[in-house]
């Protein structure tokens, strides 16, 4: 018999495939999920203007220099850094940072504060949550009307943070550092596209607002929008790193997850949370048989099952301990076509996978089913 305490000897994440948006930070992303036994398919949603070639920026950072504002407001200590390397490439570093000097400057959080006091420059006010709402509550409450206010911003156009201040009388300048634009190539990203209608993805990660909007524009210019959202809503798990990345997608009906902390390990952590506790987990023949995204795991024991198979077994597990006739698990095989042998193809290879052949019983002239236990059978008897 299955032992309820049984320690899986497998990752968390084991079993179950990722879908990685991110540009930024990609690698270090995909190596924290990979570490808990992730299946990873990344396909970067958008691409970084190298500064240096970002007239943007350039033409944004001699209008500071021109025109001096009375408020800087810097939202990411590698936005900062970059602007003010990006300067001193052009000559202009020395400019940038004398007019900074004179200026009050607000700082998002510890990290953009470090990196302010780096450049050799003060921060007048830094809030303790790290939130840009905050920062906005204490802009206004001071009151901007008929400030100059430059913003740092980090590929993200923050509409809410920069019409508010506009509307309260201040002249904005925004400063654009790190735009993002789509990817020059953009077959990695269909095919994680299709990987999510589909349902070859368990969970879809998006580390910024843009990556978001940007998959959603992809997925609406290749007629799939209806069949993303579809697959977000009830399939694959979207995972944002915080409220503000989550905009385009709840924009569009779509509720995400988040971390408490918007910081790329707290992510991983909470689909380490999220994805098990989706995963279908049934007593059969004596065993504890968890439904993962492309394994299963048999008495805390990962077993890695064909597409086929994990079709087949979602079929029947739809309807634990029902005879499910051959004919609709042929239809459940994708391109399975009309030859009722490829089910019991599919069915002896599924079997092999799973190492307990008992799991899966034969009902001859009918079909097959789960061997729920019996104690089971009447908590299952109207699935």
């Amino acid at each position: 018999m299955y032992d309820e305490e049984q320690q899986p000897e497998h990752g968390p994440l084991a079993g179950f495939t990722v879908g990685v948006t991110a540009a930024r930070r990609a690698e270090e992303l995909g190596a924290l999920l990979q570490r808990r036994g992730a299946t990873v398919l990344h396909a970067p949603a958008l691409r970084i203007v190298p500064l240096a070639d970002d007239g943007e920026l350039l033409a944004a950072t001699k209008e500071i220099i021109d025109q001096v504002p009375d408020v800087v407001v810097a939202t990411t200590a590698i936005g900062f850094r970059g602007w003010v390397e990006a300067a001193d490439g052009w000559g202009l570093g020395e400019q940038l940072l004398g007019r900074l000097r004179g200026v009050r400057l607000l700082a998002r959080g510890p990290k953009v504060k470090g990196a302010i006091r780096a450049a050799g420059l003060d921060e007048e006010w830094s809030p303790s949550s790290e939130s840009l709402a905050e920062v906005l509550d204490r802009l206004l409450e001071e009151g901007v009307d008929g400030d100059r206010v430059a913003v740092q911003l980090h590929g993200e156009p923050l509409p809410g943070f920069v019409e508010s201040l506009r509307a309260a009388g201040a002249e904005v300048v925004p400063v654009p550092v790190y735009r993002w634009m789509p990817p020059e190539d953009l077959g990695p990203l269909d095919r994680l596209l299709d990987a999510a209608v589909t349902r070859g993805l368990d969970a879809l990660t998006f580390t910024s607002a843009p990556a978001a909007a940007s998959l959603l524009s992809r997925a609406e210019d290749r007629g799939l929008l209806d069949e993303l959202l579809a697959a977000l809503a009830h399939d694959v798990v979207p995972a944002c790193v915080g409220p503000v990345t989550a905009i385009p997608l709840q924009a569009r009906g779509v509720d995400t997850v988040q971390p408490e902390r918007f910081r790329l390990g707290p992510l991983v952590q909470l689909l380490c949370q999220e994805l098990p506790s989706r995963a279908r987990s049934l007593p059969v023949a004596g065993h504890r048989v968890e439904i993962r995204g492309h394994a299963v795991v048999v008495d805390g024991e990962l077993k890695p099952v064909p597409p086929a198979g994990m079709s087949l077994l979602r079929a029947l597990a739809h309807r634990p301990g029902w005879v499910v006739p051959r004919a609709d698990l042929l239809r459940a095989l994708p391109g399975a076509g009309r030859d009722e042998h490829a089910v019991e193809t599919a069915m002896a290879r599924l079997r092999t996978a799973l190492g307990a052949p008992k799991l899966i019983q034969t009902v001859v002239k009918r079909g097959y089913r789960l061997a729920l236990d019996p104690a089971a059978d009447a908590k299952y008897a109207d699935a």
